[in-house]
């Protein structure tokens, strides 16, 4: 019994290794977070499996169910939309619980949007914090201040909805001078990169609609 955990592309469809086919290919079942979204993928890649939802809605109640299919199975591939799954995407809880009843768990290298948006920051990534999404509402504010006396980079996911309060409560915290990079939708046709401080991050964001799924990438205090 194996399970596999394989990152999908976070844009571009030809981002995936091919390894990754390779495993998709020859696994009895994908367990994956979105089943429309997953064939799309298999099918480009001419790609016939069973595929199972399993998202953060079903986890909880239907994990006995989840374990009982890949110890069914003799191999098991879980999928998330794109990137890597339990990288802010729901995985981590089957990990855990695989190990715990003795079924081998591999992770394929492969998509993470937060590491090109890292590196094409500019900003220093020898070390760095990533916390993934920012809280919505509670404990925002408490994350942000300390953050802000951080010495090292910290990456944040941040939805369009989001991003310009984000933005205006981390200057409000950590002043208008602070560096930052904003990627958006990394990968795909319409990607781009902001680098500048966050006074002009607010001002460059105001203007328009703010479409995308963002990764905010903020300069550590010197």
């Amino acid at each position: 019994m194996k399970l596999y955990i394989v990152p999908t592309p976070i844009g571009n469809l030809e981002d995936i290794t091919l390894r990754a086919l390779n495993v998709l290919r020859s696994v009895d079942l994908i367990l994956c977070e979105d089943t429309r979204t997953t064939r799309k993928l298999l099918q480009h890649y001419e790609i016939d499996k069973r595929c199972m939802a399993y998202h953060i809605f079903n986890e909880h109640e239907q994990m006995n169910r989840f374990l009982g299919e890949i110890k069914a199975h003799e191999q098991v591939a879980l999928v998330s939309d794109a990137g890597t799954p339990g990288i802010s995407d729901p995985g981590f809880l089957l990990v855990r619980e695989c190990l715990a009843n003795d079924i081998e768990v591999e992770c394929l290298p492969g998509a993470t949007a937060f590491v090109p948006a890292l590196v094409q920051s500019g900003l220093p990534c020898s070390s760095f914090y990533f916390y993934g999404f920012l809280p919505h509402k509670k404990g925002k504010e408490t994350l942000l201040k300390r953050v802000a006396e951080m010495e090292e980079t910290v990456i944040f996911y941040e939805s369009p909805h989001r991003l310009l309060k984000s933005l205006e409560k981390m200057v409000e915290i950590m002043g208008p001078d602070r560096r930052i990079s904003v990627s958006k939708e990394i990968s795909k046709i319409y990607a781009q990169t902001f680098r500048g401080t966050l006074a002009e991050a607010v001002q460059h964001f105001s203007q328009g609609e703010v479409k995308g799924e963002f990764v905010i990438i903020v300069e550590g205090k010197e």
